[in-house]
């Protein structure tokens, strides 16, 4: 894929940005009849060249009227670059300072300052300059480099060419691995072809035959990329950063608007909450509660619910693919200024329900990296699974797990929760065995319900850095074999088993021992006994040895012959039998007859 770029141009109305642009590229921006015959831009325009570098670079060509700020903020919102022009013979102006404020808002860091209209300058441009850097201090372009030039002589517009080559060739490499959302600004139909959607291609890759998921007002659809355009040139695949124009199947053109995304499949959740810093202009406590935000191509009602001046809660009236880092330009929909730029700190935010929870709030917000800081978002929540960290965009595809996480079970802990999970749960087991010695200790389920831990997966790592141990499905301490204050008579019964291992002990027995059902419980639990009822009890080891004597048998054998062979009554043979058959080692022939199913059993010819 071309090394592609795109670039918006920023600035006051009639300083000629739409001349730079046909200057630069021979094309017509303004696409309108209303535009050409009025010398005004109105919508937004696209023109696209080549540069000496062989870079292709796409211009998005914005209105610099305040009455169509929202379309201005359209096409700056998804650029990584900005050309902002002012005029040399007017200088600043006032809607100067409304683009000025959406790059801030944006954090746009990337561009150039044009000085146009140099032919007519009658005062020494350095003035000029030092008043557009002035107004740019506090934005990402206050190191920008400039040019000066007249679009209608010429002069500097080579220069223009060569530096604006030198500034792309700074700008970050995109992620073309990454996943696709393309915020759509222009849909319209092609006969024979159907519908066809343009945007700006910020990340990620497109193919032809590719499906993606194409968010609207309150829908999700899925599409088919029929065929791709990028700078007027049929592509199979197109790359990051690019103009695009995507022919969709699937959708009609009343079913899309500028405004609306198209995204990988799967990849992207949407939200409607969002917690917010402020990047730039009027403190949050002070705007008011409904106002209009410009996100992408975006423009969107939102109410705002101030934390404290820096932080705040924003409620969308639809549902949108963001993430943190994502961010939004804030404005009066009665009026036509940028009020603020935020940033999303948390795009998956916890309700609010208790008095007192903004302020608790507004203090963990404050403790944030803006930077979406991985380990810091992940101590936030304790343990974040690892998909989840991906479509939210705090992990992107081949990261690693950073210092002071854990990767466990598909999640991603923090190192300080997981040791106090270890201790927790180490506690919870003593407590539980300190009061009651006999106990089988914790399920699975209950040891997630102690910790209240996010997934079963994360328990069986647990249990073996805590050092403890899993039997039958229970979290045990290690060395809780011992029985406690039990030891002693099922030893001596062991003993007994051992002289005589079929003769199982009479109820009298046992409760001479003190050996209730939940004392024998327990010590089957340890794999001292094993239980064929309530009240045959044998060592584990009985049915290996019975093998052995009715393996010797003439095939097949009565109950009657293996109590025999046993030495045993018939309470403790038929139960014993039942569990070798269970354990697929005899096989019941008949109401009188069963036979050994493991190799080298002797056999009789059946009458």
């Amino acid at each position: 894929m071309a090394d592609a770029h795109v670039v918006a141009t920023a600035g006051h109305v009639d300083h000629g940005k739409s001349t730079l642009v046909r200057a630069l590229t021979g094309m017509e921006p303004d696409r309108w009849d209303e535009e050409r015959r009025r010398g005004l831009t109105i919508d937004l325009g696209f023109a696209w060249t080549t540069l000496a570098s062989g870079r292709t670079v796409a211009f998005v060509d914005v209105p610099g009227h305040e009455r169509f700020i929202g379309n201005m903020l359209a096409g700056i919102g998804p650029a990584p670059v900005v050309c902002f022009v002012v005029a040399a013979d007017e200088g600043w102006q006032q809607q100067s300072s409304d683009h000025r404020d959406a790059i801030e808002a944006l954090g746009i860091d990337h561009g150039l300052i044009v000085l146009s209209r140099i032919d007519r300058a009658q005062d020494p441009t350095r003035d000029v300059l030092a008043q557009v850097r002035d107004e740019l201090a506090n934005t990402g372009l206050r190191d920008a480099p400039a040019v000066e030039v007249s679009a209608v002589d010429g002069t500097g517009i080579n220069r223009l060419r060569n530096v604006l080559d030198d500034v792309l060739g700074n700008v970050p490499a995109p992620a073309a691995a990454d996943r696709v959302r393309l915020w759509i600004d222009r849909a319209f139909t092609i006969a024979g072809a159907g519908t066809v959607v343009t945007g700006t291609l910020g990340a990620g890759a497109i193919s032809a035959d590719d499906e993606l998921e194409l968010i609207g007002d309150g829908r999700r659809r899925r599409v088919t990329v029929r065929g791709l355009q990028s700078g007027g040139s049929p592509l199979s695949t197109v790359g990051p950063v690019s103009r695009v124009a995507v022919n969709l199947r699937g959708v009609g053109i009343g079913d899309v608007h500028r405004g609306d995304v198209l995204v990988s499949i799967d990849r992207w959740p949407t939200t409607r909450s969002l917690d917010v810093r402020r990047a730039s202009g009027r403190v949050l406590g002070e705007v008011p509660a409904q106002l209009t935000a410009h996100v992408g191509t975006l423009t969107v009602p939102v109410r705002v619910r101030p934390f404290d001046d820096d932080h705040a809660r924003l409620g969308l009236t639809r549902s949108l693919p963001l993430v943190v880092g994502d961010r939004l330009v804030l404005r009066d929909p009665g009026g036509r200024r940028v009020l603020a730029g935020v940033q999303i700190l948390d795009a998956d935010p916890p309700a609010l329900r208790r008095r007192g929870d903004g302020n608790r709030r507004a203090h963990t917000l404050a403790g944030i990296d803006a930077t979406g800081d991985i380990a810091t978002e992940i101590a936030r929540h304790g343990a974040v699974s690892e998909q989840r960290l991906r479509l939210l965009g705090i992990v992107s595809d081949g990261e690693s797990v950073p210092d002071g996480v854990r990767a466990v079970g598909g999640w991603w802990v923090d190192v300080e929760t997981y040791g106090s999970w270890q201790r927790r749960l180490r506690a919870s087991l003593e407590d539980l065995y300190a009061g009651d010695p006999l106990t089988a200790g914790l399920s699975q389920g209950a040891v997630r319900d102690v910790l209240s831990l996010p997934d079963e997966r994360l328990v069986e790592q647990l249990v073996t850095d805590a050092g403890l141990e899993q039997r039958r499905g229970y979290v045990r301490l290690p060395g809780s074999d011992d029985l406690g204050p039990i030891e002693a008579s099922v030893t001596e019964l062991e003993r007994r088993l051992g002289e005589s291992p079929f003769r199982a002990p009479e109820a009298g027995d046992l409760a001479a021992l003190s050996l209730g059902v939940r004392e024998l419980a327990a010590a089957e639990r340890a794999g001292r006994l094993l239980r064929l009822r309530e009240d045959v009890v044998l060592l584990p080891s009985a049915p290996a040895l019975a093998m052995r004597e009715l393996s010797a048998l003439a095939q097949p054998f009565t109950t009657s012959a293996a109590r025999q062979a046993l030495d045993t009554t018939r309470r403790v043979a038929v139960p014993l039998l039942e569990h070798l058959d269970s354990r697929g080692w005899t096989r019941r022939i008949d109401a009188g007859h069963r036979e050994v199913t493991s190799p080298g059993a002797r056999r009789s010819p059946r009458r």
